[in-house]
């Protein structure tokens, strides 16, 4: 049963999100802000994460990067969540080392398919160590 990371400051997209998936057959753990996002992935060790990118304490694009910078968990994959929905948010979010993006609200039978094609890759090769 893959484990899922939901990172989202709000509680009623929380709650929703984490039922839906959990009707699907998903584990999921829950951090309400970047700061928090981070300590679970390392904690954790999920198999996907879903990243708001407007979070408190540190938002989501530094979230992001400081995952990807440890190398035990910088290959999870992270689903970016925005309500902008702009090119050059995704942009932004893909930069930032994100995976993928998705628009919120979120629409789930897409948000699925994002997630199944993730975790079927599985993690990626961590980045190497730099010099």
């Amino acid at each position: 049963m893959p484990k899922i990371l939901l990172v989202e400051d709000n509680e009623m997209n929380r709650d929703m999100l984490t039922r839906r998936l959990e009707r699907r057959g998903y584990t999921v753990v829950a951090a309400v802000d970047g700061a928090a996002g981070v300590a679970q992935a390392r904690s954790e060790k999920p198999d996907l994460i879903l990243m708001d990118m407007s979070l408190p304490v540190i938002d989501g694009w530094e979230a992001t990067k400081q995952i990807r910078s440890e190398p035990d968990i910088a290959g999870t994959p992270i689903i970016a969540l925005t309500a902008h929905a702009m090119s050059s948010d995704r942009e932004k979010c893909i930069n930032a080392g994100c995976d993928d993006f998705d628009t919120k609200p979120v629409e789930l039978p897409r948000l699925l398919a994002k997630i199944e094609d993730l975790l079927k890759r599985g993690p990626a090769a961590p980045p190497a160590p730099s010099a």
